[in-house]
């Protein structure tokens, strides 16, 4: 049963993301978000049977049916992304899904929101190397109002402590710093505003444990570019969102505590 639901949220998260592609490929464009979507070589509108999430991308081979350009793997990497992290997002609030309907609704929609801007955030910077701003104070503010209704297992009015609005500058000020001491060489201000929102949606303990996820990957999969690329070398920039988004997500979703004391 537990099962089958979480299939239904993997593909609700599937439709959803190939949404999330549009907003990322027309973001910042003349573009709207609304339309039919095309092709972006051929210009040739998308029938029903090309737009279905991730299985068209299979079925189609990657490729375009009218020009046979190949296909972003952008489209289906985020399609199944969102749609393993809505599935994921089930399974963590499972246990008040049958028994409090709104609750589950409410901090369901709520964390769907979240990691969806996180979604168009990390993989926008992947692709422009930039943060927007637009977006990272959306994510920003909804992440400091859910301060005030959710504890991060459930919907939860309570009061807060000096230590809960502290960690978003807390966690955001070393990545500031090194903004400022570098002059945006090591690493961009937009990082710190990502920072500042993942202390405030995680807390300072969750949320130093996605960062310490972060470095690690980023070191790992950065080391793995230089030696098997050659379009990445030791000065080359590598966007750190990503990471930063990758191991934020892990930490919130296993409840990832590697500082237990803090």
């Amino acid at each position: 049963m537990i099962s089958f639901i979480a299939l239904i949220f993997f593909a609700f998260g599937l439709i959803i993301g190939s949404f999330l592609n549009v907003v990322i490929i027309r973001y910042h464009t003349e573009r709207s978000f609304g339309g039919r979507s095309a092709c972006m070589s051929c210009q040739n509108t998308l029938s029903w049977h090309e737009l279905i999430p991730l299985f068209s991308f299979v079925a189609l081979g990657g490729r375009c049916k009218t020009c046979q350009v190949k296909i972003s793997f952008q489209y289906p990497l985020v399609e199944l992304i969102t749609g393993i992290i809505f599935a994921f997002l089930f399974l963590k609030f499972q246990n008040i899904f049958f028994f409090y309907t709104f609750s589950f609704v409410t901090i369901y929609a709520y964390y769907a929101v979240i990691f969806s801007l996180l979604i168009v955030i990390s993989t926008y910077d992947l692709k422009h190397k930039i943060i927007p701003d637009t977006l990272s104070l959306i994510f920003g503010l909804l992440a400091f109002v859910g301060l005030f209704i959710f504890d991060r297992s459930g919907l939860h009015l309570h009061l807060l402590s000096l230590w809960d609005f502290l960690a978003g500058p807390l966690l955001a000020l070393p990545f500031a710093a090194i903004w400022f001491l570098s002059r945006g060489t090591w690493m961009g201000l937009g990082d710190a505003k990502l920072a500042l929102g993942l202390g405030w949606l995680l807390g300072f303990s969750q949320a130093l444990s996605g960062v310490v996820l972060a470095f690690w990957s980023g070191a790992v999969i950065g080391l793995v570019l230089i030696a098997f690329t050659k379009k990445y070398g030791m000065k080359s920039e590598i966007p750190f969102a990503p990471f930063l988004v990758l191991g934020a997500t892990i930490a919130f979703l296993f409840e990832l505590h590697l500082f237990p004391g803090l």
